[in-house]
């Protein structure tokens, strides 16, 4: 399987359909009659797509386990076809489609094996998928605003020589993976002057995200957030919030994180751990939906 432990539970929803043909306009009838021998074709059809749909990843070796939250099936008759559409929802870190697929050809191999006494005629059509929502790629494709970003790495031993970053490395990585412009990759102390003078040297600039990493844990020279949260004009708890649940999923000692997210003027602040596991989790955890910030911000600067 596919590891998608680095995913976010989101709201997913798939729409698959399959169409069942028949050969003549008797079968229709004895179908909307419930005359059909062995029951009622739709009922009996529903039920077993919804066992096919709970069954999915049992009998494809590549489908996770997942909650399904809701499952819609539909019919409609149109002359001689009768159109099956299936609706799966869950929130969980992946896609439903398969299972969508699969629902729809269960209800359509039921409702041939049910039809085939009475019409030899019966034939199974078109299965796809009609739509997908859910999930990061969807994010990012609605994502209209151009971003320059700053990464500052705030280490003592990386910018004496001693070490070599990994942390910032991973941010720069993980933005270009969305798209975003790195404009500034830095290494500084954990000095809270030289914290300071960045934050005022990239907003000067208009750089729209300003990433911090390093200094956030306990120890006396960690002072990010503490030379930040001055110059902090908006703070957003929610941003700090997510991060420090995806990392708590993960390892208990995420309640000891620091990290810091706010606005100052129009630029997005944000102080991550300076592990490599703690930044690339966090960036996880907040993209590419952080990103939509910047859609908000340009639509408020346009409608001024």
């Amino acid at each position: 399987m596919v590891d998608i432990t680095h995913k976010q539970n989101t709201l997913r929803i798939a729409t698959a359909e399959a169409s069942v043909k028949v050969s003549r306009k008797e079968t229709i009838d004895a179908i909307q009659k419930n005359t059909v021998p062995k029951g009622d074709v739709f009922q009996m059809s529903r039920a077993a797509g919804l066992l096919g749909v709970k069954k999915t990843p049992e009998l494809l070796p590549d489908c996770h386990p997942l909650p399904i939250e809701y499952t819609g099936i539909v019919f409609e008759v149109v002359g001689l076809t009768i159109r099956i559409e299936c609706t799966i929802k869950t929130i969980y870190k992946t896609g439903v489609e398969v299972e969508a697929m699969h629902g729809a050809s269960i209800v359509a191999l039921n409702m041939y094996d049910m039809l085939k006494p009475i019409d030899k005629g019966v034939e199974i059509h078109q299965i796809r998928l009609l739509s997908k929502k859910g999930g990061k790629t969807e994010m990012n494709k609605n994502l209209k605003a151009n971003i320059q970003a700053a990464v500052i790495v705030c280490s003592d031993s990386v910018s004496a020589g001693k070490n070599e970053d990994q942390s910032g490395k991973v941010i720069v990585d993980a933005l270009k993976q969305w798209k975003v412009d790195v404009a500034e990759y830095s290494i500084i102390p954990d000095e809270v002057f030289q914290i300071q003078e960045k934050v005022k040297q990239y907003t000067a600039q208009g750089i729209s995200l300003i990433i911090f990493t390093g200094g956030t844990g306990l120890s006396p020279r960690d002072q990010t957030p503490e030379a930040l949260r001055p110059l902090i004009e908006r703070e957003i708890q929610g941003i700090e919030e997510a991060i420090r649940n995806y990392g708590q999923q993960r390892t208990p000692y995420a309640m000891l994180s620091r990290s810091l997210a706010g606005m100052v003027k129009d630029s997005l602040v944000l102080a991550l751990p300076g592990s490599t596991t703690g930044a690339k989790e966090s960036i996880q955890a907040i993209f590419p939906a952080v990103l939509h910030l910047f859609d908000i911000i340009k639509g408020a600067q346009h409608n001024k």
